[in-house]
């Protein structure tokens, strides 16, 4: 029988597309009947991972892995019920605030651009922007609707319970604690030297992504929201978070900030531009000189294939997806560079090599 490697190479890649796109109807099929099991486990897994980077700082200065796990997860406990005693609670009467009042901006929005029109009119400029406008105004209301119900569906679908935030803590608990002898146990049903080059890709590419992806968002979000206090722009919290968590996503920032100002120009057009400039301003600052020292070990992907893991992310996992979309994405772009420069071929020559030498030892 002809081995694989003899064959065309179309048609390798004829029978590999079906057997992939077979696999991917499997895997929706298998993450839709388990919901929200899946997504408690993968956000376990990823704070098991972004957790693990501390962890090993503390490592290295001596501390025992169960104390600095333990030190740790209290650490992030703490943090998480100061947040959510503080921040939560002035965030959703916020939320109620710009709910009460998105009505009476829009109104305004539209008045401002009545008398835009009737100026345009004096200066004989042929243009209709009322029309434009409340289509404008109309589609982004409703999509602000949209995302805030996908956005608390998420969170009640996945931690929305008391079960479920114990289970993701408890599991987030034992994959630190045991995670290296789960994944052990994963790798050995791959050889030695494939399991060694997987693992180390995909530990890096997903703790080097969140960990410099939360930290430049949480920067961005804490730059703009103290700028907005100090221009006394109206739900200042609210609108810097927002534009931080936009930041979480690849292309998310600009598309927050977009919104961010155009809410706040339709209560106050030139404190809108003030905030479009600003805030674009923040943001060039942090993409041009914190995140190049952050990401400058993360695999870049072209942005075609963003937007395609992005979408992929969301399909299968709606915001939970969208998080993990690109780290997944860059770990398998690693692993096909590796497979195209014949990585994993000499790593097996020289497992061979290796093999060789200390059966002649023995």
């Amino acid at each position: 029988m002809q081995s694989s490697s003899k064959l065309p190479r179309w048609l390798t890649l004829g029978l590999a597309i079906p057997i992939v796109i077979l696999n991917g109807w499997v895997l929706l099929q298998f993450v839709r009947y388990f919901q929200p099991l899946v997504s408690i486990f993968i956000a376990a897994s990823v704070l098991a991972f972004v957790l693990d980077y501390p962890i090993r700082f503390l490592q290295g200065r001596g501390v025992q892995r169960t104390f600095a796990t333990i030190v740790v997860l209290v650490v992030s406990l703490v943090i998480l019920a100061a947040i959510a005693t503080t921040l939560v609670p002035r965030i959703v009467e916020q939320l109620n605030e710009l709910a009460n009042i998105l009505p009476v901006w829009i109104d305004s929005g539209n008045k401002q651009l009545q008398a835009f029109q009737d100026w345009a009119s004096t200066q004989q400029f042929q243009a209709n922007f009322s029309q434009l406008a409340t289509t404008i105004l109309d589609k982004l209301s409703s999509q602000l609707q949209n995302f805030s119900g996908k956005l608390f569906g998420f969170a009640v679908d996945t931690i929305g319970s008391i079960v479920n935030i114990l289970l993701t803590i408890v599991l987030t608990f034992y994959l630190i604690l045991n995670g290296e002898r789960v994944w052990d146990g994963i790798f050995l049903w791959f050889p030695a030297y494939v399991g060694k080059e997987v693992r180390e890709s995909l530990r890096e590419d997903f703790q080097n992504y969140f960990i410099g992806q939360v930290t430049l968002a949480t920067l961005l979000g804490v730059l703009i929201t103290l700028v907005f206090l100090a221009l006394k722009v109206p739900l200042s919290l609210l609108f810097g978070l927002v534009i931080g968590f936009y930041a979480l996503f690849p292309f998310g920032t600009g598309i927050g900030i977009i919104i961010v100002s155009l809410l706040v120009a339709l209560n106050d057009f030139g404190l809108g531009l003030e905030v479009l400039a600003i805030a674009v301003g923040i943001d060039q600052f942090n993409y041009n000189f914190i995140a190049p020292r952050i990401l400058s070990k993360f695999t870049g992907l072209n942005p075609v294939w963003v937007v395609i893991s992005l979408w992929v992310g969301a399909k299968l996992l709606g915001v939970l997806g969208l998080l993990i979309a690109i780290p997944l994405a860059s770990f398998i772009k690693s692993i096909a560079d590796s497979l195209r420069e014949g990585r994993f071929l000499e790593l097996e020559n020289i497992d061979a090599e290796t093999v060789d030498v200390g059966a002649k030892a023995v």
